[in-house]
């Protein structure tokens, strides 16, 4: 009798929700069918809601082009295509020779290259981000996004260590790794994938020539960690699950060697 219950509670649990037909969320609709493919749509969108809204990326989001134009508009530079001395001379960029200023290892996510650069982020990061956030919430989408920025910065300076770093990209990485883990675990279909592919395409080709691949390594695999903890499963708890212990244990081991690396062993001191 106890296995019974047990399969039939194992047989809910798996159970598809209700699709609630002509009953959508308006706002999350526009962008989740750039991204998610037809089949799984109605799934997905049981657990979205504007309630409330995605605060988080739009917010993030306008003060990255805030900080764009006061650089474009007040600070010197030959054009607004590329900026130049006003951006590589600003507190907010992570500069290796100034790494005892820590702030900079998150503030230089503010600071863009270029028109081109700070597009294409922004286009990414809403079009991943708000979606992710009416099912996730912000603090959750907000900790991952902010984990590839850490982590995109932190494994420049290990693997890249001379290069100055600026723009968003290790956060929108991270949002890229946590839609993966997202779709892979929680629908098991390796299709869901096809939509943020084709937007990243989409996105790299118009990119800023001039990039850090290990920083953008590092935000992806930022958010394949960080990812499992806070989106896998809506929320259910994880507690018992090795994998979740593991992502959070190797994430703080990378945090501690970086920090050990950047004090005692870079080359960039």
């Amino acid at each position: 009798m106890g296995d019974l219950d047990y399969e039939e509670a194992e047989q809910e649990d798996n159970s598809e929700p209700e699709i609630n037909q002509g009953k959508e969320t308006g706002c999350f609709r526009k962008f989740q069918n750039l991204i998610i493919p037809p089949e799984f749509r109605d799934r997905y969108m049981q657990r979205a809601n504007c309630r409330p809204p995605p605060i988080f990326i739009i917010g993030i989001s306008i003060a990255e082009l805030a900080v764009f134009i006061y650089y474009a508009l007040w600070k010197p530079h030959k054009q607004w295509v590329t900026l130049d001395e006003g951006i590589w001379k600003s507190p907010l960029t992570y500069d290796p020779a100034k790494r005892q200023e820590a702030w900079r290892f998150v503030s230089y996510m503010f600071i863009h290259a270029g028109v081109g650069h700070i597009f294409g982020n922004l286009v990414m990061q809403l079009l991943l981000g708000i979606p992710l956030e009416m099912v996730h919430k912000g603090h959750e989408v907000g900790l991952v996004y902010l984990a590839g920025v850490l982590a995109g910065s932190l494994a420049s300076s290990i693997f890249d260590p001379l290069t100055v770093l600026v723009g968003a990209s290790g956060g929108v990485y991270a949002l890229y790794g946590g839609y993966f883990i997202n779709a892979v675990v929680n629908f098991k279909q390796m299709k869901l994938i096809f939509g943020v592919t084709r937007i990243l395409i989409i996105v790299l080709i118009g990119r800023f020539p001039s990039v850090s691949f290990v920083a953008h390594l590092g935000g992806i695999v930022a958010g394949l960690t960080i990812g499992y903890v806070f989106f896998i499963k809506f929320n259910t708890k994880l507690c018992k699950n090795p994998l979740f212990w593991i992502c959070i244990l190797g994430y703080a081991v990378f945090l501690i060697f970086a920090v050990f690396f950047n004090i005692f062993i870079s080359p960039a001191s």
